[in-house]
Parts: C-alpha cells; structure tokens; sequence
C-alpha cells in the first residue's frame, strides 16, 4: 500500500522537477536527430535507444508534444519551434486517421497543447495559426466519435483498434479530443446530415466504461474487487450485449493491468474537471449534471482507492496486479517496488499517469478527507517516480523515465544481460506523462493549472 508523506507539497518537488527537464532537453533532441520522417513512430527504448513498432502510430504526438511541454516549462524556444514544425509536417495524418481510438493522445498533446500556450499568452497571437489548430482539434474529436458501437440498452461506446466488438480502458483518457473538439462547437455529421452531439458520446462512453471496465466490489462476478478494471470489454455486435471482460497487455481478464487501471485513473478525473466548466443546461439531455458527475466520480474513487491499496509503498506498481509470479515477491505490497527481481517487472509509465490522477482526484475534491489522501498518494508517487532511480540523467540514454514495460505477454520489452525480467528501458508514453506530471506539479506550485482544456479560449 502507499505510504504517502502527508506534509508533502508541490512545491518540495520543484528542485526534483528542474532536474528533470534539466534531463529531458538532450533527450528529446536525440530522439529527432534519429527519427526518420516516414518511418514508425519511437515507441520504447531497447538498450537505450528508442525503437519503433508499427502498430497504430499512437505515441507520435506524445514526441512532439514533449517538445512543446519542454518550452512551455523552460521557456526554451528551440522547443517550440521543434514541436511547431513537426506538428505542422507530420501530424496531420492522425487528424483523419479512422482506424485508432487514441486522437486524444496524438492530437490534443500537440495540437492542443501549442492553442492552449497561445490563450495562455506564452506564443504570440496570430489569428490564422489559431485557426489551424482549431479545425485539427474540431476534426480529431469527430473521427474519434465515429468509431462508434451501440449497445443494449442504448448508449455505447468508441471502439478500439481490435474491433467493433472491444472497448479498452485506454480511451477514456483520449475522451480529451472529443471534449475539446464539442467545446469548440463542432458536431459529427452522419447520414441525412444527422447532427452527433460530441458531448453525448463523451458521457455515453464514459458510462459504458464506468460500467463494464471498472469494478465496484457489487458481485458482478467472482473476482468483483472493487476499484479492479478490466483492460478490454467485449460485446456482441449483433445484439449490443456485454459479453465479458478481455485483457490485450496484462496477465488476464480477472486481474488488473496497471497501465490500463492508470488510465482510468487520470481520466475520470480530468473529465470531472472539464464537466465543471460546462452549463448545466448542457447536461440535462444525457441526464444532468448529478448524475454524470456520480457515475465518473464513482468510477474515479474506486480505480484511486484500488492503486493506493494495491501498489509498493513508494507508489510505483508492478505491471499487472496479477501477474503470475508476483506471489514469490513475498509481501512485495509493504515495501518500496523492487526493480531488480527475478519474477515480475514493475512499470514506472503507469505511475506517471496515475500520479497525476490522484493529484486531480485530490484537488477537485478538495480539502475533505478523500481529497487529502489522494492529493497526498500523487505526490508521493510523484516524487518517486521523477527521481532515480527512475529518472534517467544519462546522455546514453532516449529515455527519460527508466523501468517501462510496454507489452509483458507478446515479450516485446527488453530484458538486459544478467536479469530474468525486463527493465532499465523506458516508453514514449511513460516520458511524455512524466513531462505532463512535472508541468503540472510545477504549475501547482505556482498556484496555477494545467488541463487539457486550457486550449479553449476564455
């Protein structure tokens, strides 16, 4: 279980923090000279080095989009212009791409986040520039809602890269495209000119995730632990009925893959955060406000509670819940994770993303009891997760957070001479979380914010 340190403060972290980015300027540099324009997108580090496996192309934006959060936290404009450029070059692709679920991922890291530093005043204002961003960011949320399956009942869900019939648990955190997407006034178009509403397909996934992916320890069936979720959710396309939970990268359908629990962790909550800023009005079509914030506010709780509960003291998980030899670890759950071991890998990618859920679950809860322990948890996973022996200050090294694991049961990770599991190798998605938790951090302790949203004009 974590043991968080209760006096701890965003603004103890900044020194930690200015190491990183300290870290991270000749990474995302190395990572550049390297790429070849054209070729697959890096991906995750073998000895060092960022390799690519073409699959879906879904962590390019997060390259370019470090670039942007590298300027955004320094202030070093070569950055800006890195991310400018290769956002503009090889970036539109995805806006249009219809076989993935993650346009959250590649399109509101970049594209997103250059709009969002122009409201915010930190690049210059030019009328024209904001309109490129603007009809990406529009585009990229009504592709993503049309990878649509209806399920009974009604409602349904944006369907993953294996199928109509699969839901992932990923998705709920590339919501991102379609709330910035529906906030900037778009629709999806379909037959008869038939006007989508954006913003109800949002909430219809997140409830069909809420329901199906995330468990709440109600007897749903035998190995109902509440808080657990289920990577995959699988559904007849005949009839719209859940047929069972499924797992593409951890142990099982009955365990958790921590990853997958990650991303519902820091999503929920940033759609709790960005649910606030819209009318009331607005919600009362798809049931009103009460009752959608319960549904993601119950979903929230319950993954936050399970990671605390069921993760090293230090905050960092190891990759599956599960996973099939973690039993010879011993009481691996009353002490800091051991990197080193000859039975299970821990994944630090998954305590970059999650760290940053807990601290927005935190804040958005406020100063009660709940919102104290799970402010306090982010922190302290945090904390460890952008220090080493996790952060790698090494110029051998493309990676910026060491101790990755991409996909366990396919053997895709690297396992160094002498070890048993792999380590020592880090993930694009891994990184650009860490940078995204470090801004954030930072920005809390300057008593600002980031979201996702921050893109939108005010």
């Amino acid at each position: 279980m974590i043991q968080s340190d209760p006096k701890l403060t965003a603004a103890d972290l900044v020194p930690a923090i200015q190491k990183l980015w300290a870290a991270s300027a000749p990474k995302i540099l190395s990572i550049d000279k390297d790429e070849v324009p054209g070729k697959a997108t890096p991906v995750f580090t073998i000895a060092g080095k960022y390799t690519a496996r073409g699959w879906t192309e879904w962590t390019q934006g997060f390259v370019y989009g470090s670039a942007v959060l590298q300027y955004d936290a320094t202030g070093d404009e070569s950055f800006l212009e890195l991310g400018r450029d290769r956002t503009r070059e090889r970036m539109a692709h995805h806006i249009t791409h219809i076989g993935v679920h993650d346009h959250g991922f590649n399109n509101v890291s970049t594209y997103g986040n250059l709009l969002r530093l122009m409201v915010e005043g930190k690049i210059p204002f030019d009328a024209r520039e904001k309109d490129f961003y603007e009809l990406a960011l529009k585009c990229t949320g009504a592709v993503q809602a049309a990878r649509w399956t209806r399920v009974a009942g009604g409602g349904g869900y944006i369907y993953s890269f294996n199928g109509p019939h699969s839901l992932f648990a990923d998705t709920i955190r590339s919501l991102r495209a379609l709330a910035v997407s529906h906030s900037l006034g778009h629709v999806l178009m379909g037959e008869k000119d038939a006007r989508i509403s954006l913003l109800e397909r949002l909430i219809q996934h997140a409830r069909t995730t809420a329901d199906f992916a995330v468990y709440y320890g109600e007897g749903r069936d035998a190995y109902d632990i509440r808080g657990r979720v289920a990577h995959e959710s699988i559904f007849n396309t005949n009839d719209g009925n859940f047929r069972c939970p499924n797992s593409q990268q951890g142990y099982s359908p009955f365990t958790t893959w921590t990853r997958g629990l990650a991303w519902i962790i820091a999503g929920y909550p940033e759609q709790l955060e960005w649910l606030a800023t819209l009318d009331d009005a607005e919600l009362v079509p798809f049931g009103g406000r009460q009752e959608i914030e319960a549904i993601f506010l119950k979903a929230a709780k319950a993954a936050c509670d399970f990671y605390i509960e069921q993760t090293p003291t230090d905050g960092i998980p190891y990759w599956d819940t599960g996973a099939p030899n973690i039993h010879h670890l011993g009481d691996y759950l009353d002490r800091p994770a051991q990197i080193e071991n000859n039975w299970e890998p821990v994944d630090s990618s998954s305590a970059s993303i999650a760290a940053q859920g807990l601290i927005r679950l935190g804040r958005y809860l406020g100063n009660s009891a709940d919102g104290t322990r799970y402010m306090q948890a982010g922190l302290s996973t945090a904390r460890t997760v952008l220090s080493e022996p996790y952060l790698s200050t090494s110029a051998e090294h493309q990676g910026l957070i060491l101790h990755s694991i991409y996909h366990r049961p396919n053997g895709w990770d690297h396992t160094p001479a002498g070890s048993k599991i792999p380590r020592g190798e880090s993930s694009m998605w891994g990184d650009y979380h860490a940078r995204e938790l470090a801004l954030y951090i930072q920005r809390l302790a300057e008593n600002k914010d980031y979201t996702f949203f921050g893109c939108l004009s005010r």
